[in-house]
Parts: C-alpha cells; sequence; structure tokens
C-alpha cells in the first residue's frame, strides 16, 4: 500500500467515524467457487472486536469527506477547515480487496460526501460495489449509504449490488433540519427510502417466480437520526421511528447522541459529552417496540413527552400502569408476561413452556433468567414472599429500584471519626 492512500486511509476513517448505523446483521452469503468472501452465519459478519467491545471486521470509510453542504452539526461541513482527502474508486476497492486477503476486514460500510451533486456522487459509490462484485467476485458483506436526492434509477442500481441501503434522517422535524441544514428536506430523505423498499418487494416477487432472481438489497435498509442537537422531545423521535418500522423493509433505526464537534456554531447547544443515558434509553424503547410488543404511544405521550433517564422505559411503563400489575406468572397470557420488568422475550418463552408442567417459583424463574430483583414487584407465584406494587406503592417500588449512587470513599480505606 502506498504512503498516498495510506494517508487518504486515514482521513477518511476519521471523518467516517460518527457515523453509527453500521451493523451487518441480516445477511447469508455462503462462500462459492472462484468467488471471494462469504457473509455464512446469520449473525452478519462481525467476528472481531477492538478492545473496547466495538466491532472492528468492517472497513469503514468514506469515499471522500469534501462536501457541497454547510450541515451545522457536521464534522465535514464545507466551511470546516480539515484534512481532506478522496479515494478513486480504483484506490478503494483495491484496498477493499487488500484488507480482505489480509483477514483484516469481511466487509465494507462505504459513505461519502456529496461532490457535485447527488447523483454523480452516487455513481461513484455504485461502480465501488459493481467492481467489488463483477470485477473481484467480492462476495462479502456490502453496506452503502444512499445519497439524498440520487436519482432512482442510481439507488436501484445499488440494491442489486449491495447486502444493504441506508439513508439517514438525521434530524427528525424538518423545521429543526432546515434550521441546521438549509439545504436539505426530508423529501429529499424520503425519496430513497421509497425507491429502497419498492425495488427490495419487486425483488421479492420476482423470486416467487423465478428461484434464481437476483436478491435487491437482502438486508433491507436502516437510518439514523441525532440526539441532541436540536429541541425535538423523545416522543417526536419515537413516533418517528414507530412510522418508519411500518415500512416492511426497515430493519434498524439508530440514535446517535450529538457530538458537539462544531462548538463555534451558536444554532447548536454546548454539549460537555454526549447525552449517551438518553441515546441508551431510546434504543431501549425501540427494543419494546420491536421485540416486546409495546406501542409508540404507550411508551411516549403528551403527558410524558421524553423517557426517564433513572430508570428504563419498561419499568417506567409499569410503575405509571400499576393497575395492570401484579400478575399470576402461572396463568398470564405471553404478551402480559414480556411487561414485566425483568422479564425478557428467552424467560417470557421459557415461562410458558415450563409451566405446562409444574407450577413455578421463585427459585424456577430464578433459574429461568428472570431478573427478580425487578419482577418480584409484579408478579405473583408460589413461594414470593415479596409485597408487590400494589401492596406498596410505585414510588416506593420506583426508590428501592433506582441504582444506587457510587461511594466516592473506598470502604476498604481505613477512615477515622473525631467527634467536636
Amino acid at each position: 500500500m502506498n504512503a498516498n492512500v495510506l494517508e487518504k486511509l486515514k482521513i477518511l476513517a476519521e471523518s467516517a467515524k460518527y457515523d453509527v448505523s453500521c451493523a451487518s446483521s441480516g445477511t447469508v452469503r455462503a462462500n462459492k467457487p472462484g468467488m471471494l468472501g462469504n457473509t455464512v452465519g446469520g449473525w452478519g459478519i462481525c467476528h472481531s472486536f477492538a478492545e473496547d467491545g466495538r466491532c472492528i471486521s468492517l472497513l469503514k470509510i468514506m469515499l471522500t469527506n469534501y462536501c457541497i453542504y454547510d450541515c451545522a452539526y457536521c464534522i465535514n461541513r464545507r466551511s470546516n477547515d480539515l484534512p481532506r482527502a478522496t479515494l478513486s474508486v480504483s484506490e478503494l476497492v483495491d484496498l477493499t480487496i487488500e484488507f480482505y486477503r489480509r483477514n483484516y476486514i469481511e466487509g465494507l460500510f462505504l459513505s461519502s460526501g456529496v461532490v457535485r451533486n447527488p447523483d454523480y456522487t452516487m455513481e461513484r459509490l455504485v461502480r465501488v460495489a459493481k467492481d467489488l462484485r463483477e470485477v473481484h467476485r467480492f462476495n462479502g458483506y456490502i453496506h452503502l449509504k444512499s445519497i439524498p436526492g440520487a436519482s432512482r434509477e442510481l439507488v436501484t442500481e445499488a440494491g442489486r449490488y449491495a447486502d444493504r441501503l441506508s439513508v439517514n434522517v438525521e434530524i427528525p422535524k424538518e423545521e429543526n433540519l432546515k434550521l441546521l441544514a438549509p439545504e436539505k428536506d426530508h423529501k429529499s430523505v424520503f425519496a430513497p427510502m421509497l425507491y429502497i423498499q419498492q425495488g427490495v418487494l419487486e425483488s421479492s416477487e420476482e423470486r416467487k417466480k423465478f428461484r434464481y432472481a437476483p436478491r435487491f438489497a437482502p438486508a433491507g435498509q436502516s437510518t439514523q437520526m441525532i440526539v441532541g442537537a436540536t429541541a425535538e422531545t423523545d416522543k417526536d423521535i419515537l413516533f418517528l421511528s414507530s412510522a418508519l418500522y411500518q415500512r416492511p423493509t426497515m430493519k434498524r433505526v439508530y440514535y446517535s447522541g450529538y457530538v458537539s464537534v462544531n462548538t463555534y456554531d451558536t444554532r447548536l447547544p454546548a454539549l460537555k459529552q454526549p447525552p449517551l443515558v438518553r441515546e441508551n434509553r431510546l434504543y431501549q424503547a425501540d427494543w419494546l417496540m420491536r421485540f416486546y410488543q409495546f406501542k409508540v404511544d404507550e411508551i411516549v405521550d403528551d403527558a410524558y413527552p421524553d423517557l426517564d433517564l433513572e430508570i428504563d422505559p419498561k419499568l417506567s411503563w409499569a410503575l405509571r400502569h400499576p393497575e395492570k400489575f401484579p400478575i399470576d406468572i402461572n396463568r398470564a397470557d405471553y404478551e402480559m408476561i414480556l411487561r414485566v420488568p425483568g422479564i425478557g422475550v428467552k424467560s417470557a418463552k421459557l415461562i410458558i413452556a415450563s409451566r405446562r408442567y409444574s407450577k413455578l417459583g421463585f427459585y424456577q424463574l430464578k433459574k429461568i433468567g428472570v431478573v427478580m430483583k425487578k419482577a418480584q414487584y409484579f408478579i405473583t407465584c408460589s413461594e414470593l414472599p415479596m409485597k408487590t406494587v400494589n401492596e406498596m406503592t410505585p414510588h416506593t417500588v420506583r426508590s428501592l429500584l433506582l441504582p444506587k449512587p457510587k461511594k466516592k470513599i473506598d470502604e476498604n480505606q481505613l477512615t477515622f471519626t473525631f467527634s467536636d
């Protein structure tokens, strides 16, 4: 690898790190004779991890960090004075193949700043994926960021070569997007989303008729929203997420706590650190909508527009609805068991399966994997001595379950108390 490409790699990998929507699960493609790479396993291609736990098996890079837009929240905005670089299509293709052969990576996550116009940039992204697939016979995972405003023809072509496509919403409300990125609008974002959805559905119909018809973006699409850069409530964010999940091809909505990279811009909040707790609560609420059969208006509404930062959304809902509890763990249906704090999807299924043979008590539930510290206040079963949320009060249960503040003094440290 020559020094020029290596320098570009350093610059463009650094510029790409703020995009979090790069999970690779959702597609399976086995290795074939004469081809290079695979996405076998159903778990995606994330096999190696950094010391902090992040997956590093995707080459996450930008084609260029030059950009015609001047979005206030973006490190690569036009007005920023920072090192710029552009990889040619052949350089990026060779880099990906070389890294794969060295066993550094098993796939590519490719995004780009917008150069000239959306179609020009999108065409270059598509050429990278096309060359990898058709010239080098690369069979590994490819995730392409579709450029907002790109034409239907280019998005459709991208779907033929990429496993997953994504278009970032960035800011949930259009008026706030216009405030921070006057050159953008939601129409340019949602149009490519619709093209991807139509491509996936058309491909699905074709494969019903023709077994070997080519697949279109088999891992679907994803998007990302920035949390904390503007004044949206959690209700605004989650209602948009819920609407996006109604689309049959939307696999994931990612939430990225705003990182204060452009501190000089007065339109942005002055945050000392990203709102990581809020970001975590949004992911938990997202999980409730996707796997726990919660509707969005049960999690947030006009009375509670923001998620509780002290406790998780499921516990928060249970404390707001004590009339629903306690439930008899040996009689309640699956949907209600899922709503008990401390019981996950796997535990709920095991409870349903196990209680066919005998009544479940405290120790059986604990063995199944139920977090009894939380669940004990919301269920009844044999051998459960604790009072429930109705015998106590929601406020009392909340105070018992709040995380204890960490002691600043080491308990092993010898201390002396002197009386006055």
